[in-house]
């Protein structure tokens, strides 16, 4: 962790280059890039294909020129990618982390052990000594939690770890409603910290986040993300818009299809499979009705920048305040959400939230609107793709199940990585493609690891990655479809050990 995390992180996490000067038609491009290098490229690629629209709301919502949104997009991409590292290293005295700066150029990290802060501010981090750690954070709001189940009140309708403050935060309109509720938690007065708020959350019904959709013909919500099950096509939504069996419709009022699964309250999450009129893609409609490019799901730091996609409001943006938040809804209390200053209003619900090109959740509810500002939940998409066995649709391939073997392909190549590692394919050289067409790369990776790869073409001076599949799975698949030219593929074990079995296909 140490001494990636001062490459990535010292001097505002700079974007490393690698330079060759040979041809390859003269002595060949055979070395590969460092595990730093290749990090390095793939997080300022992250920002290549983002939509103006995107771009534009950050601009307008946090105060950024273009560059900096850029900069702040490639370096939260980097900070998500990083935390599980950290969060093992430091273990039990891991009291978490985020980022600060207009450009998101600091991590903190917070510890327990005072002896650890020399090592977090060698590695280029700034490093907070802090008295509980998160685990004891998230013991005191799971009490809150099971007392919501008979105590909750509208009257104290949000909580929350906040790591920044490392207090477990409670907001009440009545005071004496957030004491009695701390009191049937069976907690001290000094383990939440009570703050007035005017809250008052509500879920968003009737809104439409990428596209819209109708339930039993009549109330209207969003598409989450779109997602798959074995050979089933469907998307994740909110769960308090439709309960298991209700049909849908699309925008379009075509019949598309029926909800398989619901929770609401308690979570906020739901999943409809689609009939074969509908296909499913890896976007969510940005400003304007452009394609926001989805390729994958790593859950963004506190302080990082998020969009949101709605009929309503169009396209706004702001940052995420807190995760594993609980709120109460007139309905019930849903815990596990994440808090942010993202504004919306009735019209967004089971809508997308994305954190640069990383899915992040689903539309829940809020407070506020998008004239004065408001506050946001959404259910994290990870925990939706979890309870429901699916897979999240990403740029990765054309192919939205995850790989079994890798068979069928023109070439198979095999190899073993330990983590932090990483393979020229195939077979530590290149390939030339003497016309255009589709390249097609399928990586099978050792289960529990995170195994990535990339797709590099030649500029005539060095390896430039034009495609990549980095979701957080140990499989990948990652199509491109490219001009004639050298080309090579780099397998890098992001996290984990072991084999892997690459499929290639060349035009």
């Amino acid at each position: 962790m140490h001494r990636r995390r001062g490459a990535l992180f010292a001097g505002g996490i700079a974007i490393a280059a690698l330079t060759l000067t040979a041809t390859p038609a003269a002595a060949g491009p055979s070395a590969a890039e460092t595990a730093d290098q290749a990090a390095e490229r793939a997080a300022a690629q992250a920002t290549e294909k983002l939509p103006a629209g995107m771009l534009k709301a950050m601009q307008r919502d946090l105060g950024l020129t273009e560059a900096q949104a850029r900069t702040r997009i490639t370096n939260e991409f980097k900070a998500g990618k990083e935390e599980a590292g950290l969060r093992a290293e430091l273990g039990a005295s891991w009291a978490g982390s985020w980022v600060t700066g207009k450009t998101s150029d600091e991590i903190v990290v917070a510890t327990t052990d005072a002896a650890e802060a020399e090592a977090i501010e060698a590695a280029g981090a700034t490093a907070e000594v802090v008295d509980d750690s998160l685990a004891e954070l998230n013991a005191v709001k799971r009490a809150l939690d099971r007392a919501s189940a008979e105590r909750a009140t509208t009257d104290a309708p949000v909580w929350y770890v906040d790591v920044t403050s490392n207090t477990v935060v409670l907001h009440a309109k009545k005071t004496a409603a957030a004491k009695e509720f701390v009191s049937a938690a069976g907690l001290d007065a000094g383990d939440v910290k009570i703050v007035r708020s005017g809250e008052s959350p509500r879920p968003y019904y009737d809104l439409r986040g990428g596209e819209a959709y109708y339930i039993n013909n009549s109330g209207r919500c969003s598409i989450g993300f779109p997602v798959t099950r074995g050979s089933t096509q469907g998307y994740a939504t909110a769960g308090h818009c439709g309960r298991a069996g209700a049909s849908t419709s699309g925008h379009n009022r075509v019949a598309q299809g029926t909800f398989q699964a619901s929770s609401f309250p308690g979570n906020d999450m739901a999943w409809v499979a689609v009939n074969s009129n509908w296909t499913v893609t890896p976007y969510v409609r940005g400003s304007g009705g452009a394609n926001v490019t989805v390729s994958g799901s790593t859950q963004a730091a506190v302080g990082a920048s998020i969009c949101r996609s709605g009929s309503t409001t169009g396209w706004h943006c702001g940052t995420i305040q807190q995760h594993n938040t609980s709120v109460t809804y007139p309905e019930g209390t849903i815990t596990g959400v994440t808090r942010t200053s993202v504004c919306a209003e009735p019209g967004d619900s089971g809508g997308s939230y994305i954190s640069g090109s990383q899915a992040q959740g689903v539309t829940s509810g809020g407070s506020g609107n998008c004239s004065i500002g408001g506050t946001t939940y959404h259910q994290p998409i990870n925990e939706i793709l979890s309870a429901y066995g699916l897979t999240l649709v990403t740029s990765g391939g054309g192919d939205p199940d995850p790989p079994t073997g890798c068979s069928g392909y023109e070439s198979t190549h095999s190899g073993s990585l330990s983590s932090g590692g990483q393979a020229v394919q195939p077979n530590g050289s290149y390939y030339y493609s003497s016309s255009s067409g589709t390249h097609r790369g399928c990586l099978d990776g050792p289960s529990g690891s995170d195994f990535d790869l990339y797709l590099q073409k030649w500029s005539g001076s060095s390896w430039t990655t034009v495609a990549r599949g980095i979701t957080s799975a140990a499989d990948e698949t990652v199509g491109y479809s490219g001009t004639s030219g050298y080309y090579r593929w780099i397998v890098h074990a992001y996290s984990g050990s072991g084999s892997y079995t690459l499929g290639l296909d060349r035009p």
